[in-house]
């Protein structure tokens, strides 16, 4: 069974967007619109999104108009996005709506992925909800080097250090790579987190 990965960017003081919902400031890093191999978790063979992430993917490239452009991030995995409401879905990708509590979904999430990883591409409350459920193995950051004044949060719970354990920081182009393995609640601080980690870009 392969392992649940929290893995987006963040600007340095937090936020995955900005108050407008936009990530044209990631775009504006060096690199920002052409990431680096190793900012991706290349292990991954179920993507789950949010319908606010969703949405923007769908708009930010007008991709019903041209669904063709689905496939240069998504591929042909099946993406799993959380809404209660009805969406397009672009033509020929293979997107999965659901709903509910992400204990009740995660059976079928894991039955798509087989042995592969689970990429939880965002946003940040669905993360947390993954992390709620002890669902989450790993959070990977792609730090930029840009401060916002607002907008969607990384992660809006508290989490105490006890439950995560740093297991890589590199520099990747102008981005800080963070890696850290999630423990579960209540672990000892010096016992070994229920599942494998390891470095960016290394399975994932």
């Amino acid at each position: 069974m392969g392992r649940i990965v929290f893995d987006t960017a963040t600007s340095i003081n937090g936020w995955i967007a900005d108050e407008d919902n936009s990530l044209a400031w990631l775009f504006a890093v060096e690199n920002g619109e052409t990431p680096d191999d190793e900012l991706f978790p290349s292990g991954a063979a179920v993507l789950v999104e949010g319908s606010t992430t969703y949405e923007w993917i769908l708009a930010e490239q007008d991709i019903l108009a041209h669904p063709e452009k689905w496939r240069e991030f998504h591929g042909e995995k099946p993406t799993f996005v959380f809404t209660t409401r009805d969406l397009p879905v672009p033509a020929g990708a293979d997107v999965r709506f659901v709903s509910g509590a992400v204990a009740d979904v995660l059976p079928e999430i894991r039955r798509a992925a087989g042995d592969g990883d689970i990429w939880v591409v965002g946003g940040g409350d669905l993360a947390g909800q993954f992390l709620d459920a002890g669902a989450l193995d790993e959070i990977a950051l792609s730090v930029a080097p840009v401060a916002l004044t607002g907008g969607a949060p990384l992660l809006p719970r508290r989490v105490e250090s006890d439950r995560l354990r740093l297991v890589s920081a590199t520099a990747v182009g102008q981005f800080a790579r963070l890696v850290y393995a999630v423990r579960a609640a209540g672990s000892e601080a010096t016992g070994e987190h229920d599942g494998s980690a390891g470095p960016a870009g290394q399975a994932p």
